[in-house]
């Protein structure tokens, strides 16, 4: 279980690693121009909530959803807690790809940083280390 969730969160993850270090290689050299025509005022907020809900409001969303989902349940399949570590890990590590927007489009220093915070939190958290792994086994009375 814990082999088939690192492969789905490195398939997620390793592209917005290389995208990230394409597109700063491109802007570096001058592929990509700097375009100050663009106002940041409603982009760049958006963006961030974007971020946000898909770090942190979404997966408490979704967890909720399946902890009601298998209250009435004495064991949960790990088939069905594989499903949920997949769609939590989807919508988790969409966030490291919202900072390409941000970087080409130049957002305020607040809402970048916030946007790699972000990022980095659900990196971080959605890693599925064994312990992590364990501890959703022990809590949801996997089989």
């Amino acid at each position: 279980m814990a082999q088939e969730l690192k492969r789905i969160y490195f398939a997620l993850l390793i592209p917005a690693i290389l995208a990230l270090f394409l597109v700063y290689g491109a802007k570096e050299i001058g592929f990509i121009p700097t375009n100050k025509k663009i106002s940041l005022a409603l982009i760049a907020p958006c963006v961030f909530v974007l971020s946000v809900l898909c770090a942190v409001a979404l997966p408490i969303f979704i967890r909720s959803l399946f902890a009601h989902s298998m209250r009435d349940e004495k064991t949960v399949s790990e088939e069905a807690l594989i499903r949920f570590e997949r769609k939590l890990m989807i919508v988790s590590l969409l966030t490291p790809y919202f900072i390409i927007p941000a970087y080409l489009l130049e957002f305020p220093y607040f809402y970048f940083t916030a946007i790699i915070l972000m990022a980095l939190y659900a990196v971080y958290y959605f890693y599925p280390s064994k312990k992590r792994i364990q501890f959703e086994r022990r809590l949801f009375r996997v089989k």
